[in-house]
């Protein structure tokens, strides 16, 4: 079961009860408080329990009248210049908080990950070699991602949904040892405002430990730099020490968690937000 993307008059928005959300991926052209209250109609029709939006900062101030928080933000987010807030709220109330020990948690991963800042290696690859994938690796993609993901907000393991979105704006990269798919991730481009969410990472587990992740962001960050992408970022699982520690080791700067936000390996998981200017 996937949430599903559709156009609210001139906004894109994905929602369903995988996430148990709506999320406000592009406002659009809508007036705030109109799509405001259209969101929350749509909400208590469905009995969901967050909203999640995405907006340009000038926005903020309205969102804050309706009750809504800012989780985490990105400075120069659009076309190098003008911020984005994660801004949500929480119709139910308990899934707005974190217990003791995730507070705690996610604190001792953003501790480690930033103790560990800039330390990449760009030379450790061994055997492995990486390329961008194209339409003929599809099939062995789509194999990673099941034998990774248990559930996932998008359909990456549906070889039509990789296709599209190959042929539209994202480009997936991977990792191979003797011609074996072993690792992939994908850079999800808004190139309309110059900026690609870097995600989708995935490893077999044999082939973990080999910093095959944080090889794929360098691949991914040069081609990104060819197409005069300028900010990048991640919404990465906040309880997963490894995936924050690739992203800080190649310079990201963290800013905000947010809170039981994605239906990620079986559950609705806290993301953390990282972010790179490119340029």
């Amino acid at each position: 079961m996937f949430d599903k993307v559709e156009k609210l008059n001139s906004a894109t928005i994905q929602h369903g009860k995988a996430n148990d959300r709506i999320y406000l991926m592009n406002i659009g052209n809508e007036p705030a408080q109109s799509l405001i209250d259209q969101m929350e109609k749509l909400a208590l029709r469905h009995s969901y329990t967050k909203l999640f939006c995405k907006i340009p900062k000038k926005f903020i101030t309205q969102f804050k009248k309706n009750n809504y928080q800012q989780e985490a933000y990105i400075p120069k987010f659009y076309n190098g210049k003008e911020n984005v807030s994660f801004m949500s709220k929480f119709l139910d109330t308990s899934r707005g908080i974190l217990t003791n020990e995730e507070k705690k948690s996610i604190k001792q991963i953003i501790n480690i990950s930033n103790s560990k800042r800039d330390s990449f290696n760009p030379g450790k690859r061994n055997n492995f070699n990486f390329k961008i994938l194209n339409e003929d690796d599809i099939p062995v993609l789509k194999k990673v991602y099941l034998t990774v993901f248990a559930s996932y907000p998008f359909p990456i393991s549906q070889e039509n949904y990789l296709l599209e979105t190959m042929n539209n704006n994202i480009i997936y990269f991977g990792a191979f040892y003797k011609g074996k798919l072993v690792s992939a991730s994908s850079a999800e481009m808004d190139s309309n405002s110059s900026n690609v969410e870097m995600t989708d990472f995935a490893t077999l587990p044999d082939y973990r430990g080999n910093s095959l992740s944080v090889i794929l962001l360098d691949e991914m960050e040069k081609e990104m730099r060819k197409k005069d992408i300028k900010t990048a970022y991640t919404i990465a699982r906040a309880l997963s020490a490894g995936m924050n520690i690739t992203f800080a080791k190649m310079n990201y700067t963290y800013t905000g968690t947010l809170i039981h936000n994605t239906n990620i390996s079986g559950s609705i998981e806290s993301m953390n937000i990282w972010f790179k200017n490119l340029v």
